[in-house]
């Protein structure tokens, strides 16, 4: 997503020539190449599918709407597990339309994991919980930290429900750093994304994600605090930027972005 203007041949050229090892994919782009072509194309290029996004979107009251989003979820996980990658991230909805009963609508999460997490299994696949900043509570996903994201995952075994630790999100929690330890001690720590946090926010705040070094976040610290959870898996840099998007050249902001994640992450990891 961060380079989004690349094609996905594009995109695997891309990482090779600047030296990435392997990619987060997204669905959309996925499914309009052909989940199996672009199978092959990652497998065939070296590069490794580190996770797949996304799943997720629970929280409908209406049983229909529930039904589609679990079929979804299940052809999310073939698809995860057709691409090679073991981790399907999930952004779990907002409230409904109308509704304002957050706890409610958690369980509600909590009943399609229940139905969803020994069909991952079986396909070995794991749901990687992602919690939102709090802002985006209302229309894109209720679970807003670390500790709401644990909570919901230990209801289910450790090898099918996890979380996702992305900096963007999570950076100005203070309980966030005793919420990565509890996750890698419970061994639920599956995911790591990196996006720093600029201000002032865009208007429609969701593409305004900065570029690593340019905001608030201090990277070596989240790093140490992942590594000393015994987390050993890939580091993610999802960028939502449209500053980023609107460049034509993005082999130009993939390089960028890889020169900036060398700059931010500690040598050792």
């Amino acid at each position: 997503m961060t380079v989004r203007q690349l094609s996905l041949p594009e995109l695997a050229n891309a990482c090779w020539h600047s030296g990435v090892p392997g990619v987060g994919l997204w669905r959309e782009p996925v499914q309009e190449f052909g989940v199996e072509a672009a199978a092959k194309l990652f497998k065939d290029a070296g590069l490794a599918v580190t996770t797949l996004c996304r799943g997720g979107f629970f929280t409908a009251v209406d049983p229909a709407e529930r039904r589609r989003a679990l079929d979804d979820n299940r052809a999310a996980i073939e698809e995860a597990a057709t691409l090679g990658t073991d981790t399907l991230v999930l952004v779990s909805g907002g409230l409904p339309a109308g509704d304002k009963d957050l706890a409610g609508a958690r369980e509600r999460i909590a009943d399609a994991l229940a139905e969803l997490g020994p069909y991952a299994a079986e396909h070995g696949v794991r749901l990687a919980i992602e919690p939102l900043h709090p802002m985006y509570a209302a229309d894109r996903c209720v679970v807003s930290t670390l500790g709401q994201a644990l909570d919901l995952a230990e209801r289910f075994p450790a090898e099918q429900v996890g979380v996702c630790v992305d900096t963007y999100h999570i950076w100005w929690d203070d309980q966030a750093p005793a919420g990565i330890a509890r996750a890698g001690a419970g061994g639920r720590l599956y995911s790591f994304q990196l996006a720093d946090w600029t201000t002032p926010l865009p208007e429609g705040v969701l593409t305004g994600r900065g570029q690593l070094g340019d905001g608030s976040i201090d990277f070596a610290y989240w790093c140490d605090l992942v590594d000393r959870a015994g987390y050993a898996g890939p580091i993610e840099v999802e960028l939502f930027n449209a500053e980023l998007w609107a460049r034509q050249d993005g082999e130009a902001v993939l390089r960028e972005t890889a020169e900036a994640f060398r700059r931010v992450v500690p040598e050792a990891l």
